[in-house]
């Protein structure tokens, strides 16, 4: 069985537990653009695709933050 995609669907544990596990996968792929980019090595594509998966990740990331941590206007 699939888990749910749907973030509405999850309990916050599980949002937790894929909060930290995002944000570790943010953090390597953010090192590994940066090793690329020193060594030279890396094509144009290569790097785009990576930042693009960077942001799609840090997009991830703020719709969790924003369920586990709503904003309280006081």
């Amino acid at each position: 069985m699939n888990a749910p995609t749907d973030i509405s669907m999850k309990n916050d544990d599980v949002l937790r537990v894929e909060l930290e596990v995002f944000r570790r996968e943010h953090r390597d792929l953010d090192d590994a653009i940066r090793a690329l980019q020193q060594t030279g090595t890396a094509d144009q594509l290569t790097l785009q695709r990576l930042k693009k998966k960077k942001l799609k990740l840090k997009d991830k990331i703020a719709q969790i933050e924003d369920r586990l941590l709503p904003d309280i206007i006081a």
